[in-house]
């Protein structure tokens, strides 16, 4: 693992950090909706909940993880490994850690952990 981030399971106190990364996800296509600031808060949340159940219904035995980059929040990876394969479900960063090279060495340990397992990684 690369010493530029560090990663935890993510505990149940780290919900609001969870719907925090998704919805910064969102908020380039949610900007042009002309919905109240309440309202997009509602279907966001709504929309993480629904995300949430999908995977863990759908990806028994994943791994719900916290990106930290230097000691604080920076994200979220959810990924499962199977027995030939390590599937990314979903990562994502907090918009104060992308474009820093976070996801690129996150992505890069993956697939490095991929080759040495001769899994593949999708």
């Amino acid at each position: 693992m690369s010493a530029r981030y560090s990663l935890r399971p993510a505990r149940p106190e780290d919900r609001e950090l969870l719907f925090s990364v998704y919805a910064s996800t969102r908020e380039g296509e949610l900007s042009v909706v002309p919905w109240t600031t309440e309202a997009k808060d509602s279907f966001l949340r709504q929309q993480f909940e629904a995300q949430d159940a999908h995977y863990r219904q759908h990806y028994d035995g994943a791994a719900f993880l916290v990106i930290e980059a230097s000691g604080k929040a920076a994200g979220r990876l959810y990924v499962a490994r199977w027995p030939r394969e390590i599937r990314i479900m979903d990562i994502a960063l907090l918009p104060a850690h992308r474009r820093r090279g976070l996801g690129t060495a996150i992505l890069g340990d993956l697939l490095a952990e991929g080759d040495a397992a001769g899994k593949v990684v999708s």
